[in-house]
């Protein structure tokens, strides 16, 4: 993890001397990661699709950027990571919905996804809270978004598969994180 960091915090080494210069702070592009993932909903489902894909590439890319900020600036806290965590998982599960109101995901697959995502996060907090983390941790949100654009445009029907494979994998982490909380107590 320490490696990707750095290897980030390089790459964007002008862009974020630029966001602090401007008095950017970390929490600012979580809100404004925060505003844009929610923006594919409406845009979404009142079919501005290329805007909604817009906006949650916008999400992802701020998403990349908050802690990174943090790090730079010497902000970084448990309390922004927190404030990060749950903005991504708010995204997660409303974009989710949307794609369900649209009829793109089944009620099942989208909400034991939007379901078992939330457990393997609060798990992974307890977990490391604990200071037992997960070994290896599956957050497939990228590609669950991606995959919004690949049902929409190029291979319709297909988002479920993509769903219930989450879910496997999800609900298989799910199961091992209660054990290790469960263990510790």
């Amino acid at each position: 993890m320490q490696w990707g960091q750095d290897f980030r915090a390089g790459l964007l080494k002008p862009l974020l001397i630029g966001m602090a210069k401007l008095r950017m702070r970390a929490n600012h592009v979580t809100l404004l990661s925060l505003i844009t993932g929610l923006a594919f909903c409406p845009l979404f489902l009142l079919d501005f699709k290329a805007w909604a894909f817009a906006a949650l590439v916008f999400h992802v890319l701020l998403d990349g950027l908050d802690g990174p900020l943090a790090r730079h600036t010497g902000t970084a806290s448990s309390r922004g990571s927190f404030t990060d965590t749950m903005a991504d998982q708010i995204v997660v599960t409303v974009t989710t919905i949307a794609m369900i109101q649209a009829g793109y995901a089944d009620i099942w697959a989208g909400g034991l996804y939007a379901f078992f995502y939330t457990i393997v996060v609060v798990f992974a907090m307890v977990r490391n809270a604990m200071a037992a983390p997960y070994s290896w941790l599956f957050r497939p949100r990228f590609l669950v978004f991606v995959w919004f654009a690949v049902e929409v445009y190029l291979w319709p029907n297909s988002l479920n598969a993509v769903l219930w494979t989450a879910v496997a994998l999800l609900g298989l982490k799910t199961l091992t994180g209660f054990v290790m909380i469960r263990k510790k107590m």
